[in-house]
């Protein structure tokens, strides 16, 4: 059975990132990019889909791990009868095509007899690839994927696997090193792995210290959720994916698999308010202008996610030779909600360029013409059916809070151009004529049409009966006040009927057959809400209760299954992380927040 997922933690050098588990696997990792296929997926089904082991060959009688302070450094601490060893595991930044995985091992106590299993499979798990051996190690190649495995003991290969057997000895370290490739270029040479470790400590610390303690209660969550954040930005573009994974299951064993290694515009405000406040303005402002280049051209003709690089294509298939994590299936390449309709994505964008000037991030000839194009074309759309934030592949439906959404993109325009294009000419005065009239238009069609007066709450869609945990975001945006009579009930609501233990589920639990588990983004916008009605102590709980289900490195998955107790989902999940940054420097001090909120 695969591992728990809270057994993993995160390690990567901005373009890609590893998953290794206590038990010193890497179990997933896909080269060159967060988007490529896999050489490791073991994650998404057994040894044999890809894995690099390094551990003890005895057995273990105890083990610890922890990231070395302020960095994306894992150690591991594995002890067995004989003594006891270190996994130091982390991926230098980059130089050029070359990007390097390193494992040093450090003998702590004793004399421990370890091995070493590599197993490479490339193309999701099914593909291994054409394995030589070398003075120092093996040259694997497949396609256009070459990797080398530099090592410090003696390399037997075997069909499709590679493995050592060694001893490692009290105050010895042992450097092994996996490079990647383009395999039309030359084997990349051995790297230092020691000044790559002091290097890459450096720049984790560097990084990592501009964020001031100070500024929130729960320091150490923020700091770890902000590395785990950079971590998943492309340091080349920009854009922050979603989640390094694929097909983690929102449910056991269910369908609810799908890749997130991506970067959806629905968390675009949610990241640069997180980054502006926590002082990280040059990726702010890396991710306002990641935005704008997706959206150049046509920015009517907006996607709700994209490649990391800004491609637009994401077709979806299933990987049928995966098992899949604890059996849960299909394993999903690509997105096919990419082409959905969303009309909470116009207002998301809306509201993100506006966030960025409020900021202090400079505006750009470009910003200007996308903010009218998305205005202009969310002034024939708004009124249309659409898939929901949470995208539906189901029926289409006019969901509440894509329509307040759609009033805040407008509201966001005209705080911004509103008197400028009054003053400026007959045609822009007309727009502004126009889009205050919709503003209103939208905001009591909201009111009339998404409130149910005999359930005393919005519903998740016009004239619906269901509750639905994104209306959480309502007072959040600026829509309506949290203290509305309105809203307070609507939260009151959410509180009631969509807690489980204290967290919150996006939706009410099913009846019958598996659930998907308490999504961790709504439990931070809860507290948000509460700390907005100024009950403050029902707040700092609700993000303890939310905090305490990390993982012992501080990583956070999209859900929770609160019967089960694990973390479930894609992982680690960018917009838990978010929001944990956002509710914990909210509850601690004056923020920038949307809406004015």
């Amino acid at each position: 059975m695969s591992n728990p997922i809270e057994d993993y933690a995160l390690i990567g050098d901005g373009e890609t990132a590893a998953l290794v588990s206590r038990e010193g696997s890497i179990d997933w990792l896909c080269w060159p990019r967060f988007d490529d296929d896999s050489c490791f997926a073991a994650l998404l089904g057994t040894p044999e889909n890809g894995r690099w082991l390094l551990r003890p060959a005895v057995t273990v009688v105890s083990s610890s791990r922890r990231y070395q302070p302020d960095t994306l450094v894992m150690e591991t601490d594995l002890e067995t009868a004989d003594g006891a060893i270190r996994l130091i595991d982390f991926m230098p930044m980059r130089e050029g095509s070359t990007s390097s995985l390193v494992r040093v091992v450090v003998g702590l106590r004793g004399q421990v007899v370890s091995r070493m299993e590599l197993q490479l499979r490339f193309d999701y798990g099914t593909l291994p690839p054409w394995s030589e051996q070398t003075a120092d190690g093996i040259v694997a190649k497949v396609g256009p994927d070459l990797i080398v495995l530099h090592a410090p003991v003696a390399i037997e290969v075997q069909q499709h696997m590679s493995q050592a057997t060694f001893t490692v000895e009290v105050g010895q370290r042992l450097a092994f090193v996996l490079s990647y490739s383009p395999a039309h270029l030359p084997v990349p040479s051995r790297i230092d792995a020691e000044r790559a470790l002091t290097i890459t400590q450096s720049f984790w610390r560097e990084w990592s210290g501009r964020f001031d303690d100070s500024r929130t209660q729960w320091p150490e969550a923020v700091r770890r959720s902000l590395i785990t954040l950079k971590a998943m930005i492309h340091r080349p573009s920009g854009g922050l994916v979603a989640a390094p994974t694929t097909s983690l299951p929102e449910a056991p064993g269910g369908k609810m698999n799908w890749d997130y290694r991506y970067c959806w515009l629905r968390d675009a405000t949610f990241t640069l308010g997180a980054l502006l406040n926590a002082g990280y303005r040059h990726e702010a402002e890396q991710w306002r202008d990641w935005l704008l280049r997706v959206i150049a051209g046509s920015p009517e003709r907006v996607r709700i996610m994209y490649r990391i690089d800004g491609a637009r294509h994401l077709s979806e298939w299933s990987v049928d030779d995966l098992p899949g994590y604890r059996h849960a299936v299909p394993v999903r390449v690509g997105n096919a909600a990419s082409t959905q309709h969303q009309i909470d994505v116009f207002g998301e964008v809306l509201d993100c360029l506006s966030l960025a000037r409020e900021g202090g991030v400079p505006a750009s000839a470009q910003q200007a013409f996308a903010e009218r194009r998305i205005v202009e074309h969310l002034e024939n759309v708004w009124n249309t059916k659409g898939s929901g934030v949470w995208e539906s592949r189901d029926e289409l439906r006019q969901y509440t809070y894509s329509k307040a959404m759609a009033w805040v993109g407008i509201d966001r325009f005209l705080r911004e151009y509103g008197e400028r294009l009054s003053a400026s000419g007959d045609e822009d005065a007309a727009l502004v004529h126009r889009l205050s009239a919709l503003r209103q238009t939208i905001h009591d069609e909201v009111c009339r049409e998404g409130w149910n007066e005999g359930l005393g709450t919005f519903t998740q869609y016009y004239g619906g009966q269901e509750i639905d945990a994104s209306l959480l975001l309502m007072p959040l945006v600026g829509f309506l006040p949290a203290d509305d009579p309105r809203m307070r009930s609507t939260i009151d609501t959410i509180q009631r009927e969509l807690s489980e233990d204290g967290l919150i589920r996006r939706m009410k639990a099913k009846s019958d057959g598996p659930n998907e588990g308490a999504f961790l983004a709504c439990s931070f916008w809860m507290a948000d809400c509460l700390n907005l009605l100024g009950r403050t102590d029902e707040a700092k709980a609700q993000l303890e209760r939310a905090l305490s289900v990390r993982n012992d490195v501080g990583l956070l998955s999209e859900e929770y299954d609160v019967p089960g107790r694990h973390l479930a989902g894609n992982f680690p999940q960018a917009l838990s992380h978010l929001a944990l940054v956002n509710t914990a420097l909210g509850l601690s001090g004056p923020v920038l927040n949307r809406g004015g909120a």
